[in-house]
C-alpha cells in the first residue's frame, strides 16, 4: 500500500488559541469576557469554516487591471475574485472596523476588536490591509474630519451593513520613496474654489476602496498637507485618476496594489495646512498596530499548523513531535510569539484606553514609544518564524500548492508597510529624546516591576530593571547624534526584548496566582536565556569598518 503524508489541519482558531483566551481572562472584567469569549468562538467556527476557503479562493483567482472597455473608453477597472468581495462583507458584518468606535466595552473595545483581527487575517487573503487603512481613515476623521465628512465618510467607513461599508486608501509612497515623505510631489491646486490633486502615486494598496488619505503639498506652500478624496463620482467613474498598472509583487498577491496618475482628482483638507505629517501620524498609529496584529495572527497560524504536522510526520520510528531537537525548534517559536502577542495586544489596550480618555499620561507617553517598537518587533519576528514554520515541513513547505509559502511570501511585506525597521528605529529615539517617551518608559516599568511579587520572579525582576536603565541611559549620555542614529536598530530591537519581557514577566506574576501553572513562567525563564540588550558599537571607528566592508571608502 503506497503512503501519503497527511497534510496539516487547522484548529479552531479561538478553542485552540490558549495564549488568546488566558491574556482575555486576564485583562477583561467578568460581564465583559464572557459576552467576548462568546462571540469569539462564533467567530472562529466562521473563520475556519467560511473565511479559509475564500482566502484560498482568492489567492487563486488574482486581481485583474482592465484600463479600457471593449469600445475604447478608458475604464481603469480592477477586476478581483468575489471571494475578495466576500472577504470584505464578512469584515462588515463582524466590525473588524466598526468595533473599535462602537466602543460597547469602553476602554476594552480596542481589545476586543485586535482579539477579532487577530482571529480575521490569517484567512483574510490580506483583506485585513484595506481594513487597517479604513480604521486609520475612521480615526483621523473623527479627530480632524469636517462634518461633511463625519456624515458622510466616517458613517460608511465604521458600518457594519456589506451595502454601506466603505475601505480607504492611504496613497503616501511616490517615486522618491516611502517613510521620507518630503520629498512628495503630488501637488494641490486651487480650482474654482476647490483643491484638485495633481501628480503620481507609487504603490497604493487599497485602490478598490471608495475614498483615500494623500500628502500633497499646496501649490506655493512648502509644508505638506492631508486630503481626503473619493476615487469615483455619481456616475461610478474614476474621477481624475488614472491606473497605470498593477504591481507584481512577491506576496500578497489577492490584493490590488497599483500605480496612480492623479490628473485633477478633486480633494478637501483634512485638518490644518502645512500640517499634514502631524496628522497623519494619527492615522500611522492605527495602521501600525494592524500591522502588528498581522505579523502575531500569522506567527500563531504558522506554528499551530507545524505542531500539527510535527504528530502526523514519523521519522526514525516516531513522529518528529517526540524529538527533543524539534520540541526544541517549537518551543523557540511559541516563546517568539508569546513575546510578540503580549506586545501588541498590551498597545491595543493602551489604545483604547488613550481614546476613551482613560489613560495616564505615563500610559500615554509610553503608547507613543510603544506603537512603533511593537510594529518593528514584531515584523521582523514575523519573519523569521514563518521561515522556521516553511522549513518545518521540508520539502512540502515549499511547494505552492500546499498553501504554506503564502505564510513567508506575505510575511515579508510586514517589515516594510508603515515604516521599515530602520525607519521605525529612528521614529523612536525622536520619541524618547524630543517627547519625553524615555520617562514614560522608565516609570511604567517601575510600576510594573512594583506589581511583582513572587518570590520565583525576582531575579528576573532585577535583570529587566537594570537593563531599563542601562539602554536609557545609554541614550541619554550619547552626545554624538550621528553614534546615536547609527545604534538606532540595537536599541530599538533591545528596548523591544526589554518591554516584551516585562510583559511576559507580568502575565507570569498573574497566572501563578490565578492559573494555578507555571507555564507562563516557563515561558519568560525560555525567553530570558537570550540577551535582553545587544551590544552597541555606532561610533566613528565603527562607521568607519562599516564603510571598509562595503567598499565605500
Amino acid at each position: 500500500m503506497q503512503f501519503y503524508q497527511a497534510a496539516p489541519e487547522l484548529d479552531h482558531p479561538f478553542e485552540g488559541d490558549h495564549v488568546l483566551k488566558s491574556y482575555l481572562r486576564r485583562m477583561l472584567p467578568t460581564e465583559i469576557h464572557r459576552e467576548v469569549e462568546l462571540d469569539l468562538k462564533r467567530f472562529g467556527n466562521r473563520v475556519l469554516h467560511e473565511m479559509t476557503p475564500l482566502a484560498q479562493e482568492a489567492e487563486s483567482f488574482l486581481p485583474v487591471h482592465i484600463p479600457y472597455a471593449p469600445w475604447g473608453k478608458r475604464i481603469d477597472y480592477i477586476k478581483v475574485s468575489p471571494a475578495w468581495d466576500r472577504l470584505h462583507e464578512i469584515a462588515a458584518e463582524e466590525g473588524i472596523v466598526a468595533s473599535g468606535y462602537e466602543r460597547t466595552y469602553g476602554e476594552f473595545s480596542r481589545l476586543y476588536q485586535f482579539a477579532k483581527l487577530y482571529l480575521y487575517h490569517p484567512s483574510s487573503a490580506i483583506y485585513s490591509c484595506p481594513l487597517a487603512m479604513t480604521d486609520g481613515a475612521a480615526r483621523v476623521i473623527e479627530l480632524f474630519g469636517t462634518l461633511e465628512m463625519k456624515e458622510r465618510a466616517y458613517r460608511y467607513l465604521t458600518s457594519r451593513d456589506p451595502k454601506k461599508f466603505w475601505t480607504s486608501g492611504q496613497w503616501m509612497t511616490e517615486r522618491t520613496g516611502g517613510s521620507d515623505v518630503s520629498g512628495t510631489s503630488t501637488i494641490a491646486r486651487i480650482e474654482n474654489g476647490n483643491f484638485r490633486l495633481y501628480g503620481e502615486k507609487w504603490f497604493t494598496s487599497a485602490t478598490t476602496s471608495q475614498m483615500a488619505m494623500t500628502l500633497a503639498r499646496i501649490e506655493g506652500e512648502e509644508k505638506l498637507s492631508l486630503f481626503y478624496l473619493e476615487l469615483r463620482d455619481e456616475n461610478g467613474d474614476l474621477q481624475g485618476i488614472q491606473i497605470n498598472r498593477l504591481k507584481d509583487k512577491l506576496g500578497t498577491k489577492a490584493l490590488p496594489t497599483a500605480e496612480l496618475t492623479l490628473t485633477g482628482v478633486p480633494a478637501v483638507l483634512v485638518g490644518e495646512r502645512g500640517k499634514g505629517v502631524k496628522s497623519i501620524a494619527n492615522l500611522f498609529n492605527i495602521t501600525r498596530l494592524y500591522n502588528a496584529c498581522c505579523a502575531v495572527g500569522y506567527m500563531h497560524r504558522g506554528i499551530s499548523l507545524s505542531q500539527d504536522y510535527a504528530k502526523k510526520r514519523l521519522a526514525f520510528g516516531r513522529p518528529i513531535i517526540e524529538h527533543g531537537l524539534h520540541q526544541q525548534t517549537l518551543a523557540d517559536l511559541q516563546v517568539r510569539f508569546e513575546a510578540s502577542f503580549l506586545m501588541t495586544f498590551h498597545a491595543s489596550f493602551l489604545l483604547g484606553k488613550e481614546e476613551t480618555g482613560k489613560s495616564s499620561s505615563v500610559e500615554s507617553g509610553l503608547l507613543r514609544l510603544l506603537i512603533p517598537l511593537t510594529k518593528l518587533y514584531t515584523a521582523k519576528e514575523g519573519v523569521a518564524v514563518a521561515s522556521e514554520v516553511i522549513e518545518s515541513f521540508g520539502g512540502a513547505g515549499y511547494v505552492e500548492d500546499t498553501g504554506l509559502p503564502q505564510l513567508l511570501r506575505n510575511a515579508q511585506v510586514l517589515s516594510i508597510w508603515e515604516g521599515t525597521t530602520n525607519v521605525l528605529a529612528l521614529d523612536s529615539l525622536r520619541a524618547i529624546q524630543k517627547e519625553n517617551a524615555g520617562d514614560c518608559f522608565l516609570q511604567d516599568m517601575t510600576l510594573r516591576m512594583d506589581g511583582i511579587k513572587n518570590p520565583s520572579l525576582q531575579k528576573i525582576k532585577v535583570e529587566i530593571t537594570k537593563a531599563s536603565s542601562f539602554v536609557i541611559s545609554s541614550i541619554i549620555k550619547q552626545v554624538n547624534v550621528e553614534d546615536l542614529n547609527t545604534n538606532a536598530r540595537r536599541i530599538a530591537l533591545s528596548l523591544s526584548r526589554i518591554l516584551a519581557a516585562s510583559f511576559l514577566l507580568d502575565h507570569a506574576e498573574w497566572s501563578l496566582q490565578n492559573e494555578k501553572g507555571t507555564r507562563a513562567t516557563t515561558v519568560l525563564e525560555h525567553f530570558m536565556k537570550n540577551n535582553l540588550v545587544e551590544e552597541f558599537d555606532g561610533n566613528a571607528k565603527s562607521r568607519d569598518e562599516y564603510q571598509t566592508i562595503l567598499n565605500l571608502k
